[in-house]
């Protein structure tokens, strides 16, 4: 069979698996989401959110792009983290990124590509913003491993500076921000040690808007 066509038979499959479990599955899910989570992800194909959280259909609101990046420009992103914390009353918002990310290695090592290169500069300026520590890393594995990870942490701040989670922090105390790492070497996730408030605390001055207010 086509593996097109094959996808339609694992649907089925997966329905009727979904349904020896519970009955009434489908016709609960239908009736309205709740989930607790937003999760940022990149678009790669090796890392499907829900799954890897060990989470089920419902539970998890997704936004992916190349990279997991929060660009200030985006009307896309912008509606998906609106839509989250004002009308799903979203607790948690994830930014997760992973090892071996291309988009990341692109900013590494910088070549004209056409209508990505808008994109990727989000992500060259995070290598830019910490341009001391990463060209004082020796290990070119390392180095990449750790732009990952700043630029997750970079994009948690730029969560922080929308005006519709920043309303919300102060109306109710959520959304929490977190900065995760997936590695596709061990299937594991990784929380980063970083305090985001802190690090926030830092930039208050600003990006809150409530200083503005006051």
């Amino acid at each position: 069979m086509d593996s097109y066509l094959q996808i339609f038979e694992n649907n089925k499959a997966w329905v009727k698996s979904k349904l020896a479990l519970d009955e009434h599955f489908f016709e609960k899910l239908s009736r309205e989401q709740k989930p607790h989570y937003l999760y940022i992800g990149c678009s790669d194909s090796r890392v499907p959110a829900n799954v890897i959280m060990g989470l089920d259909e419902g539970e998890v609101f997704v936004h992916r792009n190349i990279a997991n990046l929060v660009v200030a420009t985006d009307t896309n992103i912008n509606a998906v983290i609106q839509y989250a914390v004002e009308f799903l009353e979203i607790q948690h918002i994830i930014v997760c990124g992973h090892y071996d990310c291309g988009g990341v290695k692109a900013a590494l090592h910088p070549t004209d590509m056409g209508q990505l290169n808008s994109w990727l500069q989000t992500l060259r300026d995070v290598y830019r913003i910490h341009q001391k520590e990463l060209d004082e890393m020796t290990d070119p594995h390392h180095k990449f491993d750790r732009l990952v990870e700043l630029n997750v942490i970079e994009q948690c701040v730029n969560i922080a500076k929308i005006d519709h989670v920043q309303r919300r922090w102060y109306q109710t105390g959520f959304p929490k921000i977190h900065a995760w790492v997936y590695d596709l070497q061990n299937g594991l996730l990784k929380e980063l040690d970083v305090n985001l408030g802190d690090y926030f605390s830092g930039i208050r001055s600003i990006y809150d808007l409530r200083i503005a207010e006051d």
